[in-house]
């Protein structure tokens, strides 16, 4: 309960979550404050935020949750290259990505047990915080700061910078061009992510001027790439999903806005890692540097 408030940021989504009432969560965590006698969380505008005391608690829940697990391992013989490995990223980093560092750790550590989770970006930094996950790939603009200002400072490797490219359907109005400038684009009807307040605007070309026709949202980037494939719109996608990009989706360049940038992060708290992390680390990288070639 402790983690997936921490996680979801609100008392609501964990409830959703956890299949209980919000009314439920809500006591559970006024208990545990009663026990521990200390304030866990802090309500803010939006939801709630861990306080120092509930980072600390969540942390050593984990620890105590990963030895028990590392006992039962040892127990049952298992060795210790087992993992498990915990993965947040960014929803567009899973189909190409992700799901190609995985193949290669699964050539080299068949045993090592991965377990991965899309999220935005500020649910991966809370469970980076609270030891609920080892690493994530995140995606930022210029200026690149840093996803959180917590101590310790988290640890940022840049992975790649790739560019944003707009999608239309290869038989539609777009067909013969080989370029567009934005005011092509006006009145058009744009794929979209759900926006939210940890959640920005997704798939419509940053900067355009006018308001957006958003007739279908979805955080999937390969249900976006079919839909316009479909004809029934146009999108924005990460260069690194050209390899994933099916039949019937053309892409075309953007003459007069400026060219958008995008930098793939991998984050992680400092301190010691365990083999199958640094494994993981080291396929994402190579990866990584195969995409940005």
């Amino acid at each position: 309960m402790l983690r997936e408030v921490t996680e979801r940021g609100t008392f609501t989504a964990a409830a959703q979550a956890l299949g209980y009432t919000q009314s439920a969560v809500s006591r559970q965590v006024a208990a545990l404050e009663q026990a521990t006698g200390v304030r866990l969380f802090d309500r803010c505008s939006g939801g709630v935020r861990p306080t120092s005391a509930g980072r600390a608690l969540l942390r050593h829940a984990v620890t105590a949750l990963d030895a028990l697990d590392a006992a039962d391992r040892e127990l049952r013989g298992a060795e210790d290259d087992t993992g498990p490995v915990r993965l947040g990223f960014f929803p567009a980093a899973g189909a190409v990505l992700v799901a190609r560092a995985l193949a290669a750790l699964r050539q080299q550590l068949p045993r090592t047990r991965v377990m991965t989770r899309e999220g935005t970006t500020p649910s991966l930094v809370r469970s980076l915080r609270t030891g609920t996950l080892d690493l994530a790939l995140l995606s930022s603009r210029p200026p690149h700061r840093s996803p959180d200002t917590d101590d310790p400072p988290l640890r940022v490797e840049p992975l790649l910078d790739d560019r944003l490219v707009l999608t239309v359907p290869a038989s539609g109005q777009f067909a013969d061009r080989a370029s567009l400038t934005a005011q092509h684009l006006v009145g058009e009807t744009w794929i979209g992510s759900p926006a939210g307040v940890d959640e920005p605007l997704l798939g419509v070309w940053p900067g355009l001027p006018g308001r957006p026709r958003i007739h279908h949202a979805t955080r999937d980037w390969l249900t976006k790439l079919h839909l316009v494939a479909a004809g029934t719109g146009i999108t924005t996608v990460p260069s690194t999903l050209l390899s994933a990009i099916p039949p019937g989706v053309r892409l075309i360049s953007i003459d007069d806005l400026p060219e958008e940038r995008r930098r793939v992060s991998l984050v992680r708290l400092p301190g010691p890692t365990t083999p199958p992390t640094r494994a993981l680390v080291h396929a994402l990288r190579q990866h990584a540097a195969d995409l940005a070639q």
